[in-house]
């Protein structure tokens, strides 16, 4: 008998006992579901986060305190200053004194922006208002050229802005929708953050989405104004530096880190008590987190392929009982035992494989939910779908086996007369 003929007779056997095959494809397909499901959803984190540091570009790193967290020094209370904190004498925030020095200072070709982030706060605008997670952020003149913002509409900040501190700001596109819908009537327009009123000179291209934040959910003022107004004792102002040629990025980090060393009046034996970051840099952080994910879910999927494997080869061992009659019958007609052994084996492999595709489609859907709340593209995980299928082939082979076995055995005399 053709191998062609043995699969169609393992075809028809799969397709009669319908019950017992759609139990058996459940339980596969719930185990490469959660498999590729979980590994989609850790790819579109990772294109979240790569995409969300890529923003700031390829060719910029910023100088900032140890302790300092990359979303900023806190929350904006009201426009009211924050209490003194005791720091660590080995994690002293970077001063804005500090910061001005190094820029004054610095000679490389380069540009360098000093900011900080005051914290998150509402935004207020009339009788409308947006979420308490609008980003504050206080820059000079170049912290839009280093942080690739682009201005759609209005100006940046002149010199007077950043000397006198004035009551200017910038706004990004979430915060334009959320306060003034369709209206074009913007610029030179006045809003209020936390008790503080602002005018807006200058309106943000969008720039998109990230992983944990929106790029557009900003409000900018001058570093002066922010320190005016948000400011506190401990505050850690940041030095982004972005250099013109990315192939001199090397020689612009070693030249910023002897240059602040200097500005903290570094000995030579003293470690640096500040951290340079590059953008990529943070991104391979949370990379190699995700990758730690990665391996957990692995492990989780290959528990519940075997338990998967375990529950086939039970049901296949009940089929071979359940068609004991049949076996011995095809014997009788002429059936070799490498016929009924292959039989068994195709009939497993077939229902493995169809569950490994409909576990495969409801994973890829599930993890691009994730996607679809990180505004990120979606996701075919074609390299996990085929080690999910090349799993449920091999899961499906190694159940078939044995209880192909057993039934290739079987004596037709004795087959013939189960009851």
């Amino acid at each position: 008998m053709r191998v062609r003929d043995i699969f169609s007779m393992a075809s028809r056997s799969v397709r009669g006992n319908r019950l017992r095959t759609g139990l058996t494809v459940a339980i596969i397909a719930f185990g490469i579901m959660a498999l590729v499901g979980i590994l989609t959803a850790i790819d579109s984190m990772k294109a979240s986060v790569f995409s969300s540091f890529s923003n700031m570009g390829a060719n910029t790193f910023s100088i900032r305190n140890r302790e300092m967290f990359f979303m900023g020094n806190g929350d904006v209370q009201s426009g009211n200053k924050k209490k003194k904190v005791k720091q660590s004498n080995q994690r002293l925030p970077i001063r804005y004194s500090e910061a001005r020095a190094f820029k004054e200072r610095n000679n490389f070709p380069d540009v360098v922006s000093l900011s900080f982030t005051a914290g998150t706060s509402t935004v207020y605008k009339d009788d409308k208002k947006t979420n308490p997670n609008v980003r504050v952020i206080g820059g000079d003149e170049n912290y839009l050229d280093v942080s690739n913002y682009e201005l759609s509409e209005g100006r940046n900040f002149n010199a007077l802005d950043l000397s006198s501190g004035r009551n200017v700001a910038i706004l990004g596109q979430d915060v334009i929708k959320k306060l003034f819908g369709n209206s074009k009537n913007v610029l030179d327009n006045t809003i209020r953050v936390g008790d503080v009123r602002y005018r807006v000179i200058g309106i943000l291209a969008t720039k998109g989405n990230g992983s944990a934040f929106s790029a557009d959910n900003v409000v900018i003022t001058t570093v002066n104004n922010a320190r005016r107004v948000f400011g506190h004792d401990d505050i850690s102002y940041q030095i982004s530096i972005k250099v013109n040629d990315i192939k001199q990025m090397d020689a612009a980090v070693g030249e910023a880190t002897g240059l602040f060393r200097q500005v903290r009046h570094l000995n030579l034996n003293e470690t640096d008590n500040f951290v340079i970051n590059k953008s990529d840099d943070l991104a391979q952080m949370l990379y190699s987190t995700l990758g730690n994910i990665t391996a957990v879910a692995i492990v989780i999927g290959f528990i519940t392929l075997v338990g998967s494997a375990i529950g086939l080869m039970n049901i296949m061992l009940v089929a071979v009982a359940e068609r004991t009659r049949e076996i011995g019958v095809s014997k009788a007609l002429g059936a070799t035992s490498r016929v009924v052994r292959l039989q068994f084996i195709f009939e497993a492999i077939i229902i493995s494989i169809s569950g490994g595709l409909l576990g495969a489609m409801l994973g890829m859907i599930a993890g691009n939910l994730v996607s679809l709340l990180l505004h990120s593209s979606f996701i075919i995980p074609w390299l996990w779908i085929f080690v999910g299928m090349a799993l449920c082939a091999i899961v499906g082979l190694a159940s078939g086996v044995y209880p192909a076995a057993k039934a290739a055995r079987l004596s037709p005399i004795v087959a013939l007369r189960y009851e």
